[in-house]
């Protein structure tokens, strides 16, 4: 597959995202990986990390475990 026939991820804000407080990030769904962006800077470079990666950090911050 070429560069040109890609289509572009589908970046989404969490629903909790609300107000214009600025603090959001992105979240799209890339080839075997997840794209994480600031919501603010749209087209700066994104961070790219595993799916379990990311499940495992959520569970730790609904769970308390991290210190924001």
């Amino acid at each position: 597959m070429n560069e040109s026939s890609k289509t572009a991820p589908q970046w989404r804000k969490s629903s909790y995202s609300g107000g214009d407080s600025g603090q959001c990030v992105e979240l799209a769904s890339l080839d075997g990986s997840v794209g994480i962006r600031d919501s603010k800077n749209p087209h700066t470079p994104h961070l790219a990390v595993g799916r379990e990666a990311l499940s495992g950090l959520l569970g730790r911050i609904k769970a308390g475990e991290l210190d924001f």
